[in-house]
């Protein structure tokens, strides 16, 4: 497997289409919901792409500047064959290291409630008193500081 940041169109390709096939057929989000003006070319966020030994891609997120030195992790999808491999967390690992490396203390993101548990086990902590609907599926705000782990 190999972890790309984007800097192509024909990446930025792969990764909606893995988004496509995750949010849109999977998940039945509207695509008026899933894309947009970040998905316009790959200067607008850092978008990250893993892909697996045959150049497919496996796993998609991307990073944006949110607010006061953090950054929000949106976007992560793993293609479903993959799902329980690990490639979910390199994902979320490679993204906090491009959000280090852009100069961001903490990152937040807005995790489907079955996915919970899994970034709470990567370190997040969940900020949402209650959950909330986005996109008509359940999600929590989960936040974690980044300081500590760019200082190891």
């Amino acid at each position: 497997m190999q972890c790309i940041k984007v800097k192509t169109d024909t990446e930025l390709k792969l990764c909606l289409a893995l988004r496509q096939q995750v949010f849109v057929m999977e998940q039945g989000v509207p695509v008026a919901l899933e894309i947009d003006h970040y998905d316009t070319t790959f200067h607008e966020c850092i978008h990250v792409l893993i892909l697996d030994e045959d150049e497919k891609a496996a796993a998609t997120g991307r990073l944006i500047a949110y607010k006061d030195n953090m950054g929000k992790l949106q976007r992560i999808a793993v293609r479903e064959d993959l799902r329980g491999s690990g490639v979910g967390r390199e994902i979320v690992k490679f993204l906090e290291q491009e959000a280090v490396s852009s100069g961001f203390l903490s990152v937040v993101l807005d995790a489907q409630c079955s996915a919970e548990q899994f970034y709470a086990k990567l370190g997040y902590i969940t900020l949402s008193a209650e959950p909330f609907l986005d996109a008509g599926i359940w999600h929590v705000r989960m936040k974690r500081d980044l300081i500590l782990h760019h200082s190891r």
